[in-house]
């Protein structure tokens, strides 16, 4: 495939369950593809699907014309951003940075803010859409900053999405993702309740969810979502530590927009009580196991490793 003709070489740091298969998509999309990250063997991941690996961030972006970040939380945006090692002081002037983590839309803004004094294009550009939409190229893609930076990057989230929107200034992509993670946390325990009140009627949920999925209770949270449940098979492909955060992320916003957010703020507490139950690795779709233990259905958290399908660490 053919590239955008300003942008070829492309620096993506981070490459988790996220930004692994993001920057596997770019590769075969044509990209130069330079990717970092803490352990190895993403990287290797990477070049072994035709990118290359760096030693470090600054290693990464030599020489790029664009930067893609893709890391857990603000912490690491801003050792990232800011570091000694960091990107802004290692790319050249009129460099594309576009981080696509899940921040506060303050910290999008301060470096929005601080990659322009430096004369470079920042965006804020956070995704929706989960593993399978990073491996599928079809995530969902909510775009804060300049209007004409965001027309140079079109093609580099071509290759990543499906759903690209330019939502606002600097943050504005941040905040729109907050929203996001606010409706499919309240969609993730719905459906949970759902599929419990399926089970304890005895319907056949295998077909409850099916003739569901079609009508206005549909959503892309059931159909993703719906048969790891009905399953148990909690493996993590957006974890509940990261959902905590970003719950934690829509509360504070609200706090400074003056809202008050009822079932937001139920939702936060129920993800809050699953992780400090120990459960954090899991996939946020294990909402439903603590809703199990709240009818107690379930046995305590220390049996719920099983459930991951996998009892290792996975990378954010």
């Amino acid at each position: 495939m053919s590239t955008n003709a300003t942008i070829s070489k492309v620096a993506f740091i981070g490459l988790g369950i996220m930004g692994g298969p993001m920057a596997a998509n770019l590769v075969k999309a044509g990209y130069e593809v330079t990717g970092f990250n803490l352990t190895q063997p993403p990287i290797d991941a990477l070049v072994a699907a035709g990118g290359k690996g760096a030693t470090s961030i600054a290693d990464a972006v030599a020489g790029a014309d664009a930067v893609i970040t893709m890391v857990p939380a603000d912490p690491q945006v801003e050792a990232v951003m800011f570091g000694a090692d960091g990107v802004l002081d290692n790319v050249a002037p009129g460099t594309l940075v576009i981080d696509m983590s899940s921040i506060k839309p303050s910290t999008s803004i301060a470096v929005g803010t601080a990659g322009a004094a430096k004369g470079l294009r920042v965006l804020d550009a956070p995704v929706s859409g989960g593993e399978a939409g990073a491996i599928e190229a079809v995530l969902s893609i909510m775009v804060g900053g300049e209007a004409a930076d965001f027309a140079a990057a079109q093609p580099l989230f071509d290759a990543l999405g499906k759903t690209i929107v330019h939502v606002g200034p600097y943050g504005a992509g941040q905040t729109v993702k907050a929203a996001n993670q606010l409706i499919v946390a309240g969609n993730i325990q719905l459906v949970a309740e759902a599929l419990l009140f399926l089970e304890r009627a005895g319907v056949d949920t295998e077909a409850g969810l099916k003739v569901l999925g079609g009508g206005l209770a549909g959503s892309t949270v059931m159909a993703r979502k719906g048969d790891s449940m009905r399953d148990r098979n909690f493996k993590p492909g957006f974890r509940i530590d990261l959902h905590h955060k970003d719950m934690g992320i829509v509360s504070e916003a609200a706090r400074e927009l003056g809202l008050v957010l009822p079932f937001g703020a139920l939702a936060t507490t129920l993800v809050a009580a699953l992780r400090a139950q120990g459960d954090g690795d899991l996939d946020h779709s294990g909402l439903l196991l603590g809703l199990e233990r709240l009818n107690g259905l379930a046995d305590s958290p220390s049996d719920s490793a099983a459930n991951t399908g996998n009892t290792g660490k996975v990378n954010a």
